[in-house]
């Protein structure tokens, strides 16, 4: 409870709450890493790439491809001819195209430039250009998801035949305004809304912020009795939704004590997943058994989830030569997230009853995310975030997909799960396909590939000035499309 107490003293502090403008601003608890959709693989860019790109095609309820930019029709088993709906144009007032839609899929594929989304689109054999509307897909294989891969922000040609942009020009509900380290100014195209999004690392000061009407929505990166806390004062409101995103430990599987599989056996079997759930979480979550949800078409909801065994976890441990006298030490890596840092502990706590002393190492979002797609970990803590098609299991299980070619950052390598998922992606049926996918799950449990942790809800906390904002499962700030700000005369007193 201690960060309350600093709360409740900077309350005192406070004189009064600061008096709402016409922008919105919103805090977010991590940086922006990269704002090219070619190169964003982490939530918050990958949000914010989503307001200010449009992608070809987007995703329903049920995860399912559906047209957004393009729409689409097969012109036999592996060719997709993609034609633009309306006249959209960029933020700077000219066209989009067709070219542009190539271009910036040509770079994708382009090995020189390294985009970590190039794996998924590895079935990609040629890019044509039709005319000005329109673009042809030839695929290697048949795929009958093919456009769900399709879901990478279009940059004007220009822009993709460069190197990554740092300020960006795309076709979105939202163009950029100003660009800075701390900070990202947007205008919303529909009615010139501004939105501020302000990077705002330390929890407790977050929660300040909002409180004082400094910011006025904040997007999850709270602790559970936080938020709710929050959400007892006065003009806050707090909203929630079950959601996918999936959190787990992932393993060094190139070198360090991880490699084994006994240790990482181990490791799971001493987790105590529900007591984290009932108590860090206050039930803001729930267990997970596979990184697809169980309402995924693709999902494994038959597949058990993991056990919690500490004595057999001591077992394995002992043939090793390790117990609670003599114990294993592993070094963890997480971000410097005061919830994710409480986490941890628990974990450490949960680990040392069994014979593993961990060493929990915490950094800036910036260098700890950089560290993990380096591979530089021997056990970090991270989390998957709006998954929708099971192209993941390439882009980060197949043993191509090491950064910078995808996302494999555990250097994870197994013949009979490449082998499954070079077979699903040849099926032709979504029977087939979710078939495989269900296999490949169950071989990703089997080797411990990661260790599933649990399904996160989306939690939001706003103040009551903001009007008709809601997110889904994903997380996805597309809510900011819709939303108003309560006129000055109807704010409530500070």
């Amino acid at each position: 409870m201690r960060h309350l107490l600093i709360l409740f003293v900077g309350l005192l502090l406070a004189a009064c709450a600061q008096p709402p403008d016409e922008v919105l601003r919103v805090g977010l608890p991590t940086p922006v890493v990269s704002l090219d959709p070619r190169y964003a693989t982490d939530a918050t860019s990958s949000r914010l790439c989503r307001l200010i790109y449009q992608a070809p095609a987007d995703f329903d309820g049920r995860f399912m491809p559906v047209p957004a930019l393009m729409a689409w029709r097969m012109l036999g088993p592996t060719r997709y001819r993609f034609r633009l709906r309306g006249a959209p144009r960029f933020h700077d007032d000219t066209p989009l195209t067709a070219a542009d839609v190539a271009a910036t899929y040509r770079a994708v594929l382009d090995p020189a430039r390294a985009s970590p989304h190039r794996g998924s689109l590895a079935n990609v054999k040629r890019i044509v250009e039709v005319d000005a509307t329109t673009v042809d897909f030839e695929l290697a294989t048949p795929d009958p998801l093919f456009p769900g891969l399709l879901v990478i922000g279009v940059l004007p040609a220009a822009l993709a035949a460069g190197p990554a942009v740092d300020r960006p020009v795309g076709s979105g509900p939202f163009a950029v305004r100003d660009v800075s380290a701390k900070s990202l100014a947007l205008s919303r195209r529909a009615d010139d809304q501004p939105v501020l999004f302000e990077v705002v690392e330390n929890e407790t000061t977050r929660a300040l912020k909002l409180k004082r009407g400094e910011l006025d929505l904040v997007q999850g990166g709270f602790a559970p009795e936080l938020a709710h806390w929050l959400a007892r004062q006065p003009g806050l409101t707090l909203t929630m939704r079950e959601g996918t995103t999936f959190s787990y430990l992932g393993f060094n599987f190139a070198r360090g004590p991880t490699a084994r599989r006994e240790v990482r056996e181990a490791i799971s079997l001493a987790l105590d997943r529900q007591a984290i759930i009932g108590h860090l979480f206050r039930g803001q979550a729930r267990s997970a058994n596979a990184i697809l949800t169980p309402e995924h078409w693709a999902g494994a909801p038959s597949l058990a989830p993991p056990a919690h065994d500490p004595a057999r976890a001591r077992v394995l441990l002992a043939s090793l030569g390790h117990d609670r006298a003599h114990p294993l030490r592993i070094s963890y890596k997480t971000s410097s997230d005061q919830f994710r840092l409480r986490i941890a502990t628990v974990l450490q706590a949960q680990l040392a009853e069994v014979g593993i002393a961990l060493d929990i190492r915490s950094y800036d979002w910036g260098t700890f995310y950089a560290d993990v797609k380096a591979g530089n970990f021997e056990l970090y803590g991270l989390s998957w975030v709006g998954l929708q098609l099971p192209d993941v299991f390439r882009y980060a299980f197949h043993s191509a997909s090491v950064p910078p070619a995808g996302a494999n950052r555990g250097r994870y390598a197994s013949a009979t799960v490449d082998a499954l998922i070079e077979e699903a992606e040849r099926s032709d049926s979504l029977a087939a396909r979710a078939g495989r996918y269900r296999e490949i799950q169950s071989g990703l449990l089997a080797d411990l590939a990661y260790a599933p942790l649990w399904y996160e809800n989306q939690v939001v906390v706003r103040r009551d000035r903001v009007i008709g904002y809601d997110t889904d499962a994903s997380g996805s700030y597309d809510g900011l499309s819709r939303v108003q700000l309560r006129k000055p005369d109807e704010r409530d007193a500070p």
